[in-house]
């Protein structure tokens, strides 16, 4: 499992559909979670994912050094489902993504994260697993961090 996360004072997702795009998903200051899920993942991977998250001090204190939970400052989460996370572009010029679950998995396993992370933030919005969707963000710093459990 990776999840790319993005410190964020605001941030949102719409998806698009015949009807136009359809905002599903809007948080203030917390992070954009972009998560991929491998073929082996389970959900004890995704526990360790959230208590990860949950602790990593990625906000700034009273003296600016980072050293403040997301949970220290009620923030909020948007999680985004991300295949191309597991990308191999190392021959070709073509991705492969073997690595990535089949659409099954990903998508119990993305539900699962999801309802996993309710009881631990304040806000917990999501995108449309499998959908076109377009995430619109305010980069708070820029702040970003890459997690490969």
């Amino acid at each position: 499992m990776k999840a790319v996360l993005q410190r964020v004072s605001s941030a949102s997702v719409s998806v698009t559909s015949e009807l136009g795009d359809e905002k599903v998903g809007e948080i203030s200051q917390g992070y954009v979670i972009l998560l991929g899920i491998a073929h082996d993942d389970t959900t004890g991977k995704a526990d360790k994912m959230l208590e990860k998250i949950k602790k990593l001090r990625l906000f700034p204190d009273a003296e600016g050094k980072t050293n403040r939970s997301i949970t220290d400052i009620n923030g909020e989460i948007l999680v985004i489902s991300q295949f191309t996370l597991y990308a191999d572009c190392r021959k070709g010029t073509r991705p492969s993504f073997t690595g990535a679950a089949s659409p099954v998995l990903a998508d119990e396993l993305y539900a699962y994260f999801i309802q996993a992370a309710l009881p631990h933030f304040a806000k917990v919005n999501s995108g449309k697993f499998g959908a076109s969707m377009q995430v619109q963000l305010v980069n708070d710093g820029p702040f970003t961090v890459i997690l490969d459990i």
